[in-house]
C-alpha cells in the first residue's frame, strides 16, 4: 500500500515548539484522512530546527466507495416534497427509488446513493493547504510582499518549501501537486544550512532519511538526543569526569541542531568557589551547555560540554574559544554577585521587601513574611518543630529574593538563602528551611522532613492559598496563574508523607478552601491507586479537615470492603437504602426517627428484635472507635451487624400489612443506614 511523505521546510522552528508541532501535524493530517475514509497502518512525525516531517504508512490508493440510503417522503406526499427528495438524492425520476414499508408510518421512498471514492492523492492535495494555513503555532509571523494583505500566510518563521510524495515501495512515488500562498509542492528538500545546503530530490521515506543523513541532517529528535548524550558521556569519561544529566536541557539542545557535534570547553578553577548550582544555572541559561563533575563525587569540574551544529575545520577550537569567553564573562558576573551578597546579612535585606508587591490586593512581600512568621509559630508545636527556629526561618525565608544572585537567576531562590544563612551562622535547620519551604513544587519533588522546614513550608503555602481565596482569585478550568493547585497538593503531601495531624479549619482554611483541599487529596490518592468512590464515601460522611485521618478512614474502609463481612454488609446496606428510597418517595416522608422498641417487643419477629438489639450496640461501638480514631475497630464493630442484617432480610417482610409495624421496620432500616455513616457514606461507594 502507498505511503505519504510530507515535509514543511522553513527558516527556523524554536526548540520548545518542535515536539508539539510534529504531533499537531500528525493528528491534523491523520484525522482529516480518517474523516474522509482513508485509513492507514502507522505514522511517524519528526521535527528539526528547520523542518516538520510526516510519514504515513499504508494508505489506500483510493477512498472507499460509499453506498448510502437516503430516506424520502411518504408515498403520495406533495410533489414539492418529492422534487426536493429527487434533487437531494441525485435522481431524475421516482422509478430510480425503491419503496419501503413502515408498519407505523406506511410506505415511503428510499434512494440508494453511491459515491465513487476519489484517488487518495486528490484527497491529500485538497486537505493539506488548509491544514498549513490554519496550523496552530503558539506564535507565528507573516513575511514578504503579501504580508500586508488580509489573510496572508502565517507560519512560525518563513516557510520555504513543501515536499509531498505518495507511492509504494514497488513504484516511483508521485508528487502530490498543490499550492499554498505561492509555494508549490514538489519532491525537493534541503540539507544542513552550512554543511550541505544544496537542494535534494527525494522519492520516498527511506530515500528521504538516507539523503538527509548524507546531507548532515539527523531527522529524529530522539536520535539527536541519543547522539548528544552518548558523545557527552564518552568525552567526560575520557577526562575522568561524569556528565551532570539534564533531560530538559538535552531536549532543548537537540532542538537547536540538525547535526550534533559535542565539544568540551573549560573555565578557570577560581570560579569553583561559586555554589555549584549557580555555575550550572549560569552555563545552562546563557550557553545551553552541560556541566561536568569529578567521577564518583558531586564536586563540579572546571569543564563544560557544548553542542555545536557544525563540523569545524579546526576541530572546534574556534567554537570552543567563543563559548569559553562567554562562560568566563558570565561566571565573572556570578562570582561578583556571590561575593557582594555575602557582605549583607539576610535580616538586613528585609527592609527592601517592603517595597516589593506580592499582589496588589495582598500587600508586600514583607507583609507576607510577617504572616508566614505568625503562622509558622502556630504550626511549629503541631509538627514538633522548635518554635524559635521556625520563626527565624520564616522571617528570613524570602530575604534572598532581593539578593544580586537571585535577581540574576530567579531559579536559585531559596537555595541561595540557604547558602547565605549557613555562611552567617544560622542553625542548620533554619538554613535548610529557607531552601526547603518552597517544596514540594510538584508530584515528583522531594517532601521536606526536617520539622522546621515542614512548619515554614506549610505556613508559606497555607498563607498563599488562604490569601488568594480571600480575594476570590481561585483556579478556573485549566487556568491557575498563581499555581494554587500545586500549593494545595504541596500541603497534602507535606501532611500525609510526614503523617501530621492538622486541623486545617483552625489555620485560615474556610469551607470553600477545604473543599479545594479535598479535591487535591482525591487527585493525590487516585495517583496512589486508591478508589475514588471510597474517598467520596469518607468525605461524604461529614465535613472533615484532618487530611491524615481522612486517608486512614479510606484505608480502613478499603481493607474492610475486601473482606466477606464488608462485602455482605455493603450488600445489606444497598438493599436497605433501596427499600428506604422507594418507600420514603412513595410516602413523602423520611423515616429517620427513633425505633419504637416497645412495638418490636410486642409485635416484632425474632429477627427484627435481634437486629434492633445489636444495631444499638454496634452503632455505639463504631462511634466510640471513631472517636478514638480506631477506624479498623469501627469497621469491625459494624461487621458485627452482618448476621443480624442477613437474617432480617431473609425472614422479615418490611412492607407488612400492619402500617404501624411497617413504619417501625422502615425506621429500623434507617437506623442501620445511619449507623454506617459513623465510618463512611456507603451510598457513595460504586454501586451503592
Amino acid at each position: 500500500m502507498p505511503d505519504l511523505l510530507l515535509e514543511l521546510f522553513s527558516e527556523e522552528i524554536p526548540a520548545r515548539m518542535q515536539r508539539r508541532a510534529a504531533e499537531d501535524l500528525k493528528s491534523l493530517v491523520t484525522n482529516a484522512l480518517v474523516e474522509r475514509g482513508c485509513l492507514y497502518e502507522g505514522t511517524q512525525a519528526f521535527a528539526t530546527p528547520r523542518r516538520l516531517a510526516l510519514h504515513i504508512i499504508g494508505l489506500p490508493a483510493h477512498q472507499p466507495d460509499v453506498k448510502e440510503e437516503k430516506k424520502g417522503p411518504r408515498v403520495g406526499a406533495p410533489q414539492q416534497a418529492i422534487d426536493g427528495f429527487l434533487k437531494g438524492a441525485g435522481l431524475t425520476d421516482l422509478s430510480e427509488a425503491t419503496i419501503q414499508n413502515d408498519p407505523k408510518k406506511g410506505d415511503f421512498y428510499i434512494a440508494i446513493v453511491e459515491s465513487k471514492g476519489r484517488p487518495t492523492p486528490d484527497v491529500i492535495a485538497e486537505l493539506i493547504p488548509g491544514i498549513i494555513k490554519a496550523f496552530p503555532w503558539p506564535k507565528s509571523m507573516r513575511w514578504g510582499k503579501a504580508s500586508a494583505e488580509a489573510g496572508a500566510m502565517r507560519w512560525v518563521r518563513p516557510l520555504h518549501s513543501i515536499l509531498c510524495t505518495f507511492g509504494s515501495d514497488t513504484e516511483t512515488p508521485e508528487i502530490i501537486p498543490f499550492e499554498v500562498d505561492g509555494l508549490h509542492s514538489g519532491d525537493i528538500t534541503y540539507g544542513h544550512r552550512f554543511l550541505a545546503p544544496a537542494p535534494i530530490h527525494v522519492r520516498r521515506y527511506d530515500d528521504y532519511v538516507a539523503k538527509l543523513e548524507a546531507a548532515k541532517v539527523v531527522l529524529s529528535t530522539d536520535r539527536r538526543k541519543e547522539i548528544i548524550v552518548n558523545d557527552a558521556r564518552h568525552l567526560a569519561f575520557a577526562q575522568g569526569l561524569e556528565l551532570v544529566e539534564d533531560e530538559a536541557l538535552l531536549e532543548e539542545v537537540a532542538g537547536l541542531v540538525e547535526w550534533p557535534v559535542v565539544l568540551m570547553g573549560s573555565f578557570e578553577e577560581r570560579f569553583l568557589d561559586i555554589p555549584p548550582e549557580v555555575i550550572r544555572a549560569t552555563i545552562r541559561a546563557n550557553q545551553k551547555c552541560f556541566v561536568l563533575r569529578k567521577a564518583g563525587s558531586n564536586t563540579l569540574a572546571n569543564k563544560f560540554l557544548l553542542t555545536s551544529n557544525m563540523i569545524a575545520k579546526d576541530d572546534g577550537a574556534t567554537i570552543i574559544g567563543g563559548n569559553e569567553r562567554v562562560v568566563r564573562a558570565r561566571l565573572s558576573d556570578a562570582k561578583f554577585f556571590w561575593e557582594t551578597d555575602l557582605k549583607v546579612k539576610l535580616e538586613d535585606r528585609l527592609e527592601k521587601l517592603k517595597s516589593i508587591t506580592f499582589h496588589a490586593k495582598l500587600g508586600t512581600q514583607y507583609g507576607r513574611v510577617e504572616r508566614i512568621v505568625a503562622l509558622a509559630k502556630k504550626l511549629a508545636p503541631i509538627v514538633k518543630a522548635d518554635v524559635t527556629q521556625a520563626a527565624r526561618a520564616a522571617l528570613l525565608c524570602k530575604a534572598d529574593l532581593v539578593s544580586e544572585m537571585v535577581g540574576e537567576f530567579p531559579e536559585v531562590q531559596g537555595l541561595m538563602g540557604r547558602y547565605y544563612a549557613t555562611r552567617q551562622g544560622e542553625a542548620p535547620s533554619v538554613a535548610a528551611a529557607i531552601e526547603e519551604h518552597y517544596k514540594p513544587q510538584g508530584p515528583s519533588d522531594v517532601v521536606p522532613t526536617d520539622h522546621v522546614s515542614i512548619a515554614v513550608a506549610l505556613a508559606d503555602k497555607l498563607d498563599t492559598l488562604s490569601g488568594f481565596w480571600a480575594i476570590d482569585e481561585k483556579p478556573t478550568g485549566s487556568k491557575d496563574p498563581y499555581a494554587l493547585r500545586r500549593a494545595a497538593l504541596g500541603v497534602v503531601r507535606l501532611i500525609l508523607e510526614n503523617e501530621i495531624r492538622l486541623s486545617l479549619s483552625k489555620h485560615h482554611v474556610d469551607e470553600s478552601l477545604l473543599a479545594f483541599f479535598h479535591d487535591r487529596l482525591k487527585v493525590y490518592l487516585r495517583d496512589q491507586g486508591q478508589r475514588h468512590d471510597l474517598i467520596d464515601a469518607v468525605l461524604a460522611s461529614g465535613q472533615q479537615d484532618d487530611l491524615l485521618m481522612i486517608v486512614k478512614r479510606v484505608e480502613a474502609l478499603d481493607a474492610f470492603l475486601s473482606t466477606d463481612d464488608g462485602t455482605n454488609l455493603l450488600a445489606g446496606f444497598r438493599r436497605a437504602a433501596n427499600i428506604l428510597k422507594a418507600e420514603e418517595k412513595k410516602d413523602g416522608k423520611s423515616y429517620n426517627e427513633s425505633v419504637d422498641l416497645h412495638l418490636i417487643k410486642a409485635k416484632g419477629e425474632p429477627e427484627e428484635k435481634v437486629l434492633a438489639e445489636v444495631l444499638d450496640v454496634a452503632a455505639r461501638h463504631a462511634s466510640e472507635h471513631v472517636a478514638k480514631e480506631d477506624f479498623a475497630g469501627a469497621m469491625k464493630a459494624l461487621a458485627e451487624l452482618r448476621p443480624a442484617v442477613d437474617a432480617f432480610f431473609d425472614k422479615i417482610l418490611v412492607n407488612a400489612e400492619d402500617k404501624e409495624l411497617r413504619a417501625n421496620r422502615l425506621r429500623l432500616l434507617a437506623s442501620f443506614r445511619e449507623a454506617t455513616r459513623a465510618v463512611a457514606d456507603f451510598s457513595a461507594i460504586a454501586g451503592g
